[in-house]
């Protein structure tokens, strides 16, 4: 049997990965500025990360959501401090589609509408209201109803406005910042104004936090820059840190019955213990504030580049636009400098998603190998 051929696959076989380090199969070293798509937070085979794990493994991996389960008890107590939504329930799933999936759903209950308005250019992932909410028409099949969501214009309220003006969305649903597009920012104004706006017309407000959460931005959630509290928060990717971990933040306005949502392997004790391992591990290293500072330094450090025209993002989920494709740089930078780093739906932007505890060195080698890269093959 082979594969399912659907992935563009890189010549590189990875084996084995030690903080911002992986390894090929030969033993050849590369800086990971990539992180597996923003999974990777805080380091690739991190000790304190290993031995949570296993530590439960060797308990409990997994037993069903028909027990009672106090790692995920625990869970809950641990991601209400770091996050400061405490007072916010949590639903936890197994990846960010099945998070927004479910956030979609728990809006429709709760206000009996099934209308939802979304923006050009997010992803929220490719289950069925996922990817019906996804501004890519190429990845919703056939089956995928698309005829009760809107797509109108990132950062435009009075677009936002005229939709929910009529009365039948039950939500909206946004990224602080939209990764796959290149790391296009919502504005503090636009973000407060959503906050707002759903809260006239009865619909609720759902932030996809699953790439910019967990630390990323330097706040546990980006959209805590702008000083708003949406009704439901989903996250993924670098809770887990490479085990699969999705949840759902709930305010308490929403009610929980019986049956209301369900997951087989959501919450099972392993994926608790790594998520457990993961706040843990951003807590005692100061992770976000590192963030903060390798922001700083990599804006710093770009401005050095002429060809870089604009910066976008915040913490370490940071893009950076050229003039022109960067498809032939990003390889190079891969095969050459032994650096992974990411693309994005707009071919002029080069994105970095490093684990949280990427060094001052490290991004200086990343910028001083991209002008070497640049010098020979300008993007």
């Amino acid at each position: 049997m082979n594969l399912f051929d659907v992935y563009p696959l890189n010549p590189v076989t990875i084996a084995k990965g030690e903080g911002c380090y992986v390894y090929d199969d030969q033993g050849q070293k590369y800086l990971d500025l990539y992180g597996g798509h923003a999974v990777i937070s805080v380091g690739h085979s991190h000790p304190d990360y290993v031995a949570g794990i296993q530590s439960q493994l060797e308990k409990l991996a997994f037993y069903s959501n028909s027990v009672i389960n106090p790692v995920q008890s625990k869970l809950a107590e641990r991601l209400g401090e770091v996050s400061e939504y405490a007072d916010y329930s949590l639903f936890l799933c197994s990846s960010g589609a099945e998070a927004n999936e479910n956030a979609l759903k728990l809006a429709s209950f709760a206000t009996g509408k099934k209308k939802v308005v979304a923006f050009e250019k997010g992803f929220h992932g490719r289950t069925s209201l996922a990817v019906a909410v996804t501004d890519n028409p190429k990845i919703q099949a056939p089956a995928n109803p698309t005829d009760h969501v809107s797509i109108v214009p990132f950062n435009d309220l009075e677009a936002v406005e005229a939709e929910l003006a009529k009365g039948d969305v039950c939500a909206v649903i946004y990224e602080p910042l939209q990764g796959v597009a290149g790391i296009r920012e919502a504005s503090h104004e636009f973000q407060q104004g959503l906050s707002n706006l759903c809260a006239k017309y009865d619909a609720k407000l759902i932030a996809d936090e699953v790439q910019a959460g967990a630390g990323r931005t330097g706040k546990f959630f980006a959209h805590q820059w702008a000083g708003i509290k949406p009704d439901i928060v989903t996250v993924a990717k670098g809770l887990g840190n490479g085990f699969p971990v999705g949840a759902a933040l709930i305010s308490p306005d929403f009610e929980a019955s019986y049956g209301l949502l369900g997951t087989t392997f959501g919450g099972n004790h392993l994926a608790c213990a790594a998520a457990l391992s993961v706040l843990d591990i951003i807590e005692k290293e100061n992770l976000m504030d590192n963030a903060i500072v390798m922001e700083e330094l990599a804006r710093n450090l770009a401005e050095d580049i002429p060809e870089i025209k604009k910066i976008t993002g915040k913490g370490l989920m940071l893009g950076f636009e050229f003039e022109s494709p960067i498809a032939q740089l990003r390889k190079n930078l891969l095969l050459e400098s032994k650096i992974f780093t990411g693309n994005a739906s707009n071919p002029n932007v080069l994105r970095i998603l490093p684990p949280l505890n990427v060094s001052a060195e490290m991004i200086g080698t990343f910028f001083s190998q991209l002008k070497l890269q640049l010098s020979a093959c300008p993007a």
